[in-house]
């Protein structure tokens, strides 16, 4: 764990502390010592939108679920149905094409 136990002090007018809070606000970030500090050392911020990544974090688990469950299945039974095979194939073209939406745009961030 980093400790951090030396100070700096900058002197702010109310107009730049209100105009620091409102960059934070538009970056999400809430804590103004990690803002600031972020800011001095490498002079900017970036916002990433993680919604996609949600979605196919949620995919995935779904997927993995029903995989588990026909796994189940064909052991129980000893067989296990061609419907079966064939949803489990949609799935998985599903998430093969939210990852490589996703991999593009992360590719074009600089």
């Amino acid at each position: 764990m980093v400790r951090r136990n030396t100070r700096v002090f900058i002197k702010c007018t109310p107009e730049e502390v209100e105009r620091i809070e409102q960059k934070m606000q538009e970056v999400g970030i809430r804590n103004r010592s990690a803002y600031l500090r972020k800011m001095a050392l490498d002079g900017y911020c970036v916002n990433l939108d993680f919604s996609d990544i949600r979605e196919l974090v949620s995919l995935l688990r779904r997927c993995s679920n029903n995989l588990n469950q026909y796994a189940k299945k064909a052991n129980e039974t000893g067989s296990i149905y061609a419907e079966d095979i064939a949803d489990l194939q949609k799935q998985q073209d599903k998430l093969w094409e939210a990852m490589k939406e996703i991999l593009a745009r992360l590719a074009t961030i600089q």
